[in-house]
């Protein structure tokens, strides 16, 4: 459960599509590239170098809560840490992405994803999540990456446009397929456990890359993966977001997995998105990223447009469709938060479809 004085935060509440007096604003990447205070202690090496660290990676979350003014924090981690821990031989290549040296090809590699445990393998990163639950005013998100967009890193080696061998895989070794997805949903959900156990407040599933699937191969290879993940953490009593990039087709699907909250990218509009999930799922998003290099006024209107397409519907966290981009200047972020605070409302007793 999340900390006693966190339970009445706006983001929290709006997780929960229950009354809150302000749409809450949080944003995915907050914490890195675009920060001057980043850049200045992050220093050089592979990110899984920085997470590592917990006293780096704790001021690193810390970072645009201060500066910004935010309503919820995200754990300053990647979702290739759980596979990176367990020895498959995977980093992080500045500029790249996620690489791995001897990609997944065969049964014979399964035996190199053996269960996480994270006291002994990830301790650094539950060492950070405590340090930032005595410091944070506010909810503290935790995160893992979705079965198949892990695989796709591990399959394909480095990040791909086409996702053909993890098609191949998934379509000519469906066994196979089914068995790694399995151990990498169970590694996901130690991983979850351990966050929310040590002091995380949310969890986020990161599918970044399943709108590569039509909604048949998602519905028959993927979603039963994913859920095994969602089911694994619904005890634990927190909300629960799942977010992927395209996947306006997807969006039920999404949020038939087990999810509380479905992330919506910015290729749909929001008012649209109400209609794709079941009433009572929350939605977090979604102003595209590349509109925030935009002059003031252009990103104040397209924020404004988000917030009229929710009409006031009190499950909406509002969020960029996807990340962050490095070059966005850090006021526009701060200014978006407080345009956000300022004229997002929330309909009393609204929930209905807009």
């Amino acid at each position: 459960m999340p900390l006693a004085h966190l339970q009445d935060s706006p983001f929290l509440a709006a997780c929960r599509g229950e009354a809150h007096d302000r749409v809450p604003v949080w944003f995915m990447r907050q914490a890195g590239r675009s920060l001057p205070e980043y850049r200045a202690i992050r220093g050089t090496g592979s990110i899984l170098e920085a997470i590592r660290d917990p006293g780096l990676a704790a001021e690193i979350t810390l970072q645009p809560v201060r500066r910004h003014g935010v309503d919820a924090a995200i754990l300053y981690s990647d979702i290739v840490v759980p596979v990176a821990a367990v020895g498959f031989g995977v980093d992080v290549a500045p500029g790249t992405g996620p690489v791995v040296a001897a990609p997944f090809r065969s049964e014979r590699d399964l035996a190199r994803l053996r269960p996480l445990e994270p006291e002994t393998d990830t301790p650094y990163v539950l060492e950070t999540v405590r340090l930032l639950a005595k410091e944070l005013t506010v909810p503290l998100i935790g995160f893992a990456g979705a079965p198949f967009t892990v695989a796709s890193y591990l399959i394909e080696g480095r990040p791909s446009r086409t996702y053909a061998r993890t098609k191949s895989l998934m379509h000519s070794e469906p066994g196979l397929w089914g068995a790694l997805l399995d151990r990498l949903a169970d590694l996901a959900v130690a991983s979850l456990r351990s966050q929310v156990e040590a002091g995380a407040s949310a969890v986020q599933v990161f599918d970044s890359w399943a709108g590569a699937l039509s909604p048949p191969d998602y519905e028959r290879f993927v979603l039963p993966h994913s859920r095994r993940v969602f089911d694994g953490i619904a005890d634990l009593g927190v909300p629960r977001i799942h977010f992927g990039v395209g996947t306006g087709e997807l969006l039920d699907l999404l949020a038939s997995a087990g999810a509380d909250v479905v992330g919506v990218d910015w290729r749909v509009p929001l008012d649209r998105a109400r209609q794709r999930v079941p009433t009572g799922t929350a939605l977090q998003g979604n102003l595209d990223p590349a509109i925030c290099l935009a002059p003031w006024d252009v990103v104040a209107e397209a924020a404004r447009d988000v917030l009229r397409r929710n009409a006031g519907h009190p499950g909406h966290i509002f969020n960029l469709g996807h990340g962050v981009l490095p070059e966005t200047h850090p006021d526009t972020l701060t200014r978006l938060v407080e345009l956000v605070h300022d004229e997002g409302r929330v309909a009393p007793g609204g929930g209905g479809r807009p």
